[in-house]
């Protein structure tokens, strides 16, 4: 297959009926999910690979998508994970002498089913007014009825377990088995880089997959625990909550990102909520409330954490605000070592501002008989 097949139409249709036609650069086919965008003008193929983006059609705001081609090793997970892709314009040539492929190469051997030639400027205004909804691309359907008929099968996001699907099947570990920091890592669709970062800091991993019990977990012997960002919603994950609670009874230092977040949330009783179009990007400005300072931030969540059921439980507070929308981008425990963070401190891509959270996440174990608190 060859970049001459781009020159095929694709329509792409919303379930508010708005349609746009343009071309085709990946996969034949026809593929449906909850549209979203990413404002990041880099990283597409860090992107295109994190698991929580699982069952989201997603758009690249920025104007040329392509031109640094793809790279062996440059991804967060062994596949591609967006449901589909839109673009603007993309390019056929690459610039960089160390990558192994095109992006539309790489999206017809990973079946991705991808349009290009699209106004990405409105459809994002679009959404930003009207919220985030289905969506379906087709190579096959060249008809509104037809494009209808599919998208009605494409299921809501509100409501959805998607982490047990894209979790690993059976627990591994990462790092030195003799380092003196054991974490155990509950996988609801990790990050590769999230344990690099981790192990980096001289911490021996074991990543579990979402559906295990607490039993296992502490036979590892961990002297921390860290929950994962995933895909879904994290109502619809009552299992995991229940396991989130066995871990904080255990009192040992916890860490969540994203969807981590949100359970350490739901586990102390706070509810979480869809968001109206989410954060995606690797440009969120984000303020530390403990420090002061404020972070350049990568971000991928269609979900928050209400902030009024925050303010009333007792035993947790909130670190960090997005100063962009005031939303919760950060909570601690009061009473246990626990906090967690709503955006992405690996930052792959995006700036390393935040990487700090993994050397108090580092630090809060290394210091866990004195804890009053999280160094945050």
């Amino acid at each position: 297959m060859t970049a001459t097949q781009s020159n095929a139409p694709a329509w792409l249709l919303l379930t508010d009926g708005t349609l746009f036609k343009g071309k085709s650069f990946g996969a034949k086919g026809t593929a449906g999910g909850e549209i979203c965008f990413n404002t990041g003008m880099t990283g597409y193929q860090e992107v295109f690979t994190d698991p929580s983006y699982t069952g989201q059609v997603l758009i690249m705001n920025n104007a040329y998508v392509g031109n640094y081609g793809v790279k062996e090793g440059d991804v967060e997970s062994d596949s591609i994970k967006i449901a589909g892709l839109i673009c603007k314009n993309i390019s056929h040539r690459y610039s960089r002498m160390v990558a192994n492929d095109s992006l539309e190469d790489y999206c017809i051997k990973n079946n991705l089913v991808a349009i290009y030639d699209v106004d990405t400027r409105s459809l994002v205004q679009h959404i930003r007014s009207k919220g985030a909804m289905n969506c379906i691309i087709s190579t096959e359907l060249m008809d509104e009825r037809s494009l209808e008929t599919a998208l009605a099968k494409v299921p809501d996001m509100a409501g959805l377990e998607l982490s047990s699907q894209v979790s690993t099947k059976e627990p591994y570990t990462v790092g030195d088995s003799k380092a003196a920091i054991r974490i155990a890592v509950m996988d609801f669709g990790v990050k590769i880089n999230i344990l690099n970062c981790m192990v980096e800091r001289g911490a021996y991993v074991k990543v579990f997959p979402a559906k295990t019990g607490i039993d296992e977990l502490k036979a590892f012997e961990p002297n921390g625990y860290f929950i994962s960002n995933g895909p879904g919603d994290p109502a619809s994950m009552d299992y995991a909550v229940k396991t989130v609670k066995a871990i904080l009874a255990e009192g040992k230092p916890f860490f969540g990102i994203c969807l981590g977040h949100q359970l350490l949330a739901r586990a102390n009783d706070i509810r979480t909520f869809k968001m109206h179009h989410g954060h995606r990007g690797l440009n969120h400005p984000v303020k530390n409330l403990i420090t002061g300072k404020s972070e350049i931030t990568t971000q991928n969540h269609g979900f928050g954490v209400d902030p009024e059921a925050v303010k009333n439980c007792a035993d947790v507070e909130i670190t960090h605000v997005n100063l962009n929308d005031g939303s919760i981008e950060g909570i601690r425990m009061k009473n246990k070592p626990a906090f967690s963070v709503q955006y992405h401190p690996e930052a792959t891509p995006g700036p390393h501002d935040s990487r700090y959270l993994f050397d108090d996440f580092i630090r809060l174990i290394e210091n866990i008989a004195d804890y009053s608190s999280p160094g945050l």
